[in-house]
């Protein structure tokens, strides 16, 4: 499988945008409101808000590393260049965990929806159904894909925007006032509830961080990336806040739903009838479809940079397709572990996401406040700001958001990371073998 040939630069500000929406997968925020809103004790907007301050220091020091190495790889090639290569592939390690689980959750989900549609069709088919499908559409180029998540994505926020009409009309023309609003500043008994809420809700933004896996792929990337993260972090925190503030003014209460964790379905139904319950499963498995594609992409992307460096084996992970330019290996290794989605649960795989990205956010700080005490040109007020308080910020956020985490989630993040330290001490025989380096022009942050 040797090969030479390297990823051609075909994305566009718009594509990458699209993928970070898909990967990000906007219908997350009905699938999470039920239970959000039980955690928050209402506050499902204030959560909303928490957990974007962190996320928008943190694509911050993401956007800044990407001009510093514009390449595919994203926590992973960072933090191997400018900590340490064992911290370098631990990290990507732990953080890959994310990568993976997400494809594993969107088959879960869409075997959940299409069983209850068509429940003469075993859900283990519909499972397989969609991971061959993505397979197939990653393996014939990422521009493909982008392309047909774009579609994907503008449908969703189609539905996302009848929603909020839907919303408001029954808002205003149902028994209680439109002015009943929801309190967005907790009393002291709920914030550790909110930041509950938020720990859950994290997972809505994962997309930005998803695209710096796209770098190699993209037109200008020290331009295009740094755009595109921003652009979906906020797209992304704007959309989340704007429903669910709807959400909670019409349903302050989720108690009143049959099933908190399927509130959503309820909602549409109450909202719209039973007509506007089918645009909105159908957009739903537009959701899981484009989020699945997205992942797919990235995993496959983070495992061609581990390949391509020869952490691991270079003939397999490092392999390109000399005529669809894509690491088909990878797509398809991604695939098949996806299966394993037939054998996990959505609290198990949440779990895995969770570890993985809160793992790839601290360190992404961490490697932005390095660059600041390294930086030997002087250290002004703006580049104190925005290499040392910013990151230092949204690293305190995540921190809080480690804190409360579930045990499961700790449990299956600790076993992972302990799998991945003894690969690394029998790959480098007990560390006695430099792992290989990553040399890569540096550029102005």
């Amino acid at each position: 499988m040797s090969q030479t040939n390297k990823i051609e630069r075909k994305l566009s500000l718009r594509h990458v945008v699209a993928l970070g929406l898909a990967y990000m997968s906007p219908f997350a925020v009905f699938d999470t409101f039920g239970i959000a809103s039980d955690a928050s004790s209402g506050l499902v907007p204030t959560a909303y808000i928490v957990v974007f301050t962190a996320i928008l220091f943190t694509a911050l020091s993401y956007g800044k590393l990407v001009r510093i190495y514009p390449n595919a790889g994203s926590v992973y090639t960072y933090t191997k260049n400018l900590i340490n290569p064992y911290v370098g592939i631990m990290v990507g390690w732990v953080s890959f965990i994310a990568y993976l689980a997400l494809p594993m959750i969107n088959a879960l989900l869409a075997g959940i929806y299409l069983s209850s549609g068509f429940p003469n069709i075993p859900e283990w088919a519909w499972v397989v159904g969609l991971i061959v499908v993505i397979t197939i559409l990653n393996i014939f180029g990422v521009k493909l894909a982008a392309s047909v998540n774009l579609l994907m994505v503008l449908f969703q926020v189609l539905i996302g925007v009848i929603f909020i009409a839907l919303t408001i009309r029954s808002i205003i023309i149902g028994p209680e006032s439109f002015m009943t609003v929801p309190d967005l500043i907790p009393a002291v008994s709920d914030i550790n509830g909110v930041f509950v809420a938020a720990a859950l809700l994290a997972l809505s933004f994962i997309g930005f961080d998803a695209i710096t896996t796209l770098s190699e792929d993209t037109i200008n990337p020290k331009k295009t990336i740094p755009k595109a993260i921003i652009l979906v972090a906020s797209i992304g925190g704007i959309f989340f806040f704007i429903v669910t503030y709807f959400m909670q003014s019409l349903f302050p209460d989720v108690s009143i739903f049959q099933d908190i964790e399927g509130a959503s379905p309820e909602i549409a139904v109450i909202i719209g009838g039973n007509l506007f319950l089918s645009f909105f499963l159908a957009g739903a498995l537009f959701s899981v479809f484009a989020s699945g594609l997205a992942a797919q992409i990235s995993a496959s992307r983070l495992l061609y940079a581990m390949g391509r460096d020869r952490v691991l084996p270079n003939r397999f992970f490092g392999y390109l397709h000399p005529k669809y330019n894509s690491p088909i290996p990878n797509i398809i290794l991604v695939g098949i572990l996806a299966l394993s989605a037939l054998l996990l649960d959505l609290e198990g795989a949440t779990s895995l996401i969770n570890v993985g990205a809160f793992t790839a956010f601290s360190f992404v700080n961490i490697c932005v406040m390095i660059t600041y005490f390294r930086n030997r040109n002087g250290k002004g007020i703006g580049f104190t700001i925005t290499n040392l308080i910013f990151p230092f910020i949204g690293l305190a956020f995540i921190v809080y958001l480690w804190i409360s985490l579930d045990k499961l989630s700790l449990l299956i993040g600790f076993i992972w990371t302990v799998i991945g330290f003894i690969y690394l001490v029998v790959s480098t025989n007990f560390f006695k073998k430099e792992p290989p380096e990553i040399e890569f022009e540096e550029l102005e942050a």
